[in-house]
């Protein structure tokens, strides 16, 4: 079995949104997400979690604020890139909004 990892892309206006949701809304708006999980079984090695305060660092030491749109990661585990994107299908990510997007990377063995 491989490892791929999966980005979430949304806009930083969809991120301040659910930043500002209450609790109730917040764990209303994971249900799909926890079916998805359900659904995929073994196939999900870890849910990951909401990201945020990217910073940007530089070989000098300095940083600044990343203007990434990565919102958050999952890792899944499957026999093939093409066997991945299938564990993704009908993903909740990609009903939030017509700007979000999924990324997934296999990871490479060193």
């Amino acid at each position: 079995m491989r490892n791929f990892i999966v980005l979430y892309r949304a806009p930083a206006d969809m991120m301040s949104m659910a930043a500002e949701m209450t609790p109730e809304q917040r764990t209303k708006g994971m249900e799909a997400w926890m079916d998805w999980a359900k659904g995929i079984g073994d196939g999900l090695v870890d849910m990951g979690a909401p990201l945020a305060n990217a910073q940007l660092l530089s070989p000098d030491g300095s940083s600044v604020q990343s203007g990434t749109d990565v919102a958050g990661y999952s890792v899944l585990q499957a026999e093939s890139m093409e066997e991945a994107k299938e564990l993704l299908k009908g993903h909740p990510h990609l009903a939030w909004n017509a700007a979000c997007s999924i990324e997934v990377q296999e990871t490479m063995p060193m």
